[in-house]
């Protein structure tokens, strides 16, 4: 693996970080919203990241082995299957005929610890590109 692909794979781990905090920022937004049905109801959602791969092919088509990945795509968004918060609320304009309203199954706790690892780690994908930056300007300065 060569300097140059550094930027690729911190770049598609920078982009995937930024899809995380959307969607969790999304999630929170929405946590305390109501609706009169589970159907209606907004559910949590989670991005699905998975390696990014490249064909690693010689001249010929022949395969060259196996080799270390080259980046994070997304595969995805699902939503979570955890079960929503009901609430019995006569009185509430958005309750349903038996009295229900129906919450998120948004942790807000939790999508806080997430919003704060998917920082985190966009934050340390550009450290790294800094330092790969840094490490071919010093070695442009060698043959001086």
């Amino acid at each position: 693996m060569s300097l140059g692909n550094v930027f690729d794979i911190a770049g598609s781990a920078m982009s995937a970080q930024t899809v995380r905090l959307n969607t969790t920022a999304s999630n929170m937004a929405n946590a305390e919203s109501v609706s009169s049905s589970a159907g209606e109801t907004y559910r949590a959602r989670k991005p699905v990241f998975e390696l990014k791969q490249t064909d690693n092919l010689q001249p010929g088509g022949i395969p060259m082995g196996t080799q270390a990945g080259q980046g994070v795509a997304i595969s995805g968004i699902v939503e979570s299957d955890a079960p929503l918060r009901q609430e019995y609320n006569p009185d509430h304009p958005m309750a349903d005929e038996n009295g229900y309203v129906y919450y998120p199954n948004v942790n807000v706790v939790e999508e806080m610890a997430d919003m704060i690892s998917a920082s985190r780690s966009f934050q340390i994908n550009a450290e790294i590109m800094n330092t790969a930056k840094q490490m071919m300007q010093k070695a442009l300065t060698l043959g001086q």
